[in-house]
């Protein structure tokens, strides 16, 4: 059939008289239940609903949370900037923080609580206070044996002897020098020495006398008056 008809091929005409009842079978439809589904197993939708206001409120109030952190890490920012303080400031603060919870804790004080006891065990017990005077026993042995006192003679003997050599080497090389600087050879360098410097410095005088003083002619250079 056409149009003015009635349905061709399945197709819809709208000038059809019984449109009415395909709007009202499309307003039937629950569009929230068939595009959100079938509510959780052990929910009803009423609970559903509920749960859904609750998860929209909570995640409203984490935003606004963010908001105001960001805001408030800006404005600590700003502080720290005008106080001078350095991020490494900030670090080390955390640092001392860090430390300082860790040595309140409960197992921190704990831990020291039984070290100091093991501590005073060990100290107290029988075989450490054996040891120790074992130990004590045989320092005393040992510095009062003869080989020990002879060793400590002996170094200290040759510790004095060395500082005599040196002060006796020195002693030597000065009187050497001294011996040397009044030898007639040392006076008669230092003669010879004195008349080569005293030759070229008045060679020197004499040189510059020269340049300065022109002979022939006064303190005026002279000047050509000839005519053009």
């Amino acid at each position: 059939m056409d149009a003015r008809g009635g349905n061709s091929s399945g197709d819809i005409n709208l000038n059809s008289p019984n449109k009415g009842l395909l709007a009202d079978a499309m307003t039937d439809v629950p569009v929230d239940n068939a595009a959100r589904g079938a509510a959780p197993e052990g929910l009803t939708l009423a609970e559903e609903e509920e749960l859904r206001a609750e998860l929209a409120k909570v995640e409203e109030e984490i935003g606004t949370l963010r908001q105001v952190l960001a805001a408030k890490e800006r404005h600590c920012g700003e502080l720290k900037r005008k106080l001078g303080l350095t991020p490494l400031d900030g670090l080390k603060q955390n640092l001392s923080k860090s430390w300082h919870d860790v040595q309140v804790s409960n197992a921190y004080v704990k831990t020291s609580e039984k070290l100091g006891e093991w501590n005073d065990k060990v100290t107290q017990s029988d075989l450490y206070l054996s040891a120790s005077s074992t130990l004590e026993d045989w320092n005393e042995k040992l510095t009062q044996s003869e080989a020990y006192k002879k060793t400590q003679e002996t170094l200290s003997q040759a510790g004095q002897k060395t500082s005599a050599a040196l002060s006796n080497v020195g002693s030597v090389i000065s009187r050497k020098l001294g011996d040397m600087r009044n030898s007639a050879t040392f006076k008669s360098f230092e003669d010879r020495v004195g008349t080569i410097k005293s030759r070229v410095v008045g060679s020197r005088e004499n040189s510059t006398d020269g340049l300065h003083s022109p002979s022939g002619a006064g303190d005026k250079p002279p000047q050509d008056n000839a005519p053009f």
